[in-house]
């Protein structure tokens, strides 16, 4: 069933060590997957339930391809007992009881089917699975787990970037300490210097305000900028953009949360002809997410910019 194949892809927590197979349970399915239970549970679903369950997926080289501890988010399955098992896979999933604890080695082809099979796995190799399931729940029950399981990460989050933002404040102190920059810090912990003072319209939020910038890492690496000139100068030039028309002002709907963080504050502090400098830590700017190229993982960014036009 290739429901049931595609739960591979969204699921999983470990269980026990494979080593611990030997004298245990195992059944094999109708498509030749013997599987060992570690654990065996009791509860079994009923129609409309909702299985939750942690899964681990390895390559035949013991690499960890899928994973709910690096997802957070375990796997689900609503329960019917008139769903067709049409494979193996089908099979364990249908059989899968609260408190239950698998494990099992199975050709890839078999585990994911031609529709499923990820593009890096070769199908004539096994496949190592590991499944342990969490819990058996009603509608409102799988709901309040969901609930509070987001409610945990976004708490953890928070607590993340309290501690991130401690330490880029550091790191931008000392950087603007060196460069002899005299910043104004905001509540948010944007660091920004109006370097020249325009004479047009405040910006506020809503309005369309076009940007001319360069940004900058704490090393001096340019990242990228609006500017031809400086783009070439920088070695950060793309002849491809340059020929589509992509160097000039960038046009921000400024307070609507289409640019990051740091720049929906900063800009909402400027007017049209002003030149300023923003030095945004990683918590106003990309997180710990990486975006690619050379800005990296919890990195601060600098931004000159200035004001070209301000639309109301």
């Amino acid at each position: 069933m290739k429901k049931i194949k595609s739960f591979l892809f969204s699921a999983v927590i470990l269980v026990t060590a494979a080593g611990l197979m030997s004298c245990k349970k195992t059944q094999t399915t109708s498509d030749g997957i013997e599987y060992t239970y570690i654990k065996e549970g009791s509860q079994k679903p009923k129609n409309g339930e909702f299985v939750l369950y942690n899964l681990v997926v390895k390559n035949d080289k013991d690499s960890v391809f899928i994973s709910t501890y690096d997802q957070n988010m375990p796997g689900y399955l609503q329960f019917n007992d008139s769903l067709p098992r049409e494979s193996g896979m089908d099979e364990i999933f249908l059989s899968l009881k609260k408190g239950d604890s698998i494990a099992f080695e199975a050709n890839a082809l078999k585990v994911f089917g031609e529709t499923n099979m990820p593009f890096f796995l070769d199908k004539e190799k096994d496949v190592k699975i590991q499944i342990g399931v969490i819990d058996v729940l009603d509608q409102q029950g799988v709901e309040a787990y969901f609930t509070s399981l987001q409610e945990a990460t976004m708490k953890k989050q928070a607590e993340s970037a309290i501690k991130q933002l401690e330490t880029d404040t550091q790191l931008i102190e000392d950087y603007i300490a060196e460069k002899n920059i005299k910043a104004t810090r905001t509540d948010s912990g944007l660091y920004y210097v109006i370097e020249k003072e325009g004479s047009g319209p405040e910006i506020e939020s809503g309005d369309v305000a076009f940007v001319h910038y360069a940004g900058f890492l704490l090393d001096g690496t340019v990242f990228d900028t609006s500017m031809k000139e400086v783009a070439q100068q920088s070695g950060v030039y793309n002849e491809q953009r340059d020929n589509a028309g992509g160097y000039g002002p960038l046009e921000v709907v400024v307070g609507q949360g289409r640019v990051i963080p740091g720049w929906d504050e900063g800009l909402g502090l400027l007017k049209k002809g002003d030149k300023a400098k923003f030095i945004i830590p990683s918590t106003l700017a990309y997180g710990e997410r990486e975006t690619g190229g050379t800005i990296k993982a919890n990195s601060i960014l600098i931004f000159d910019v200035e004001i070209t036009d301000v639309q109301k």
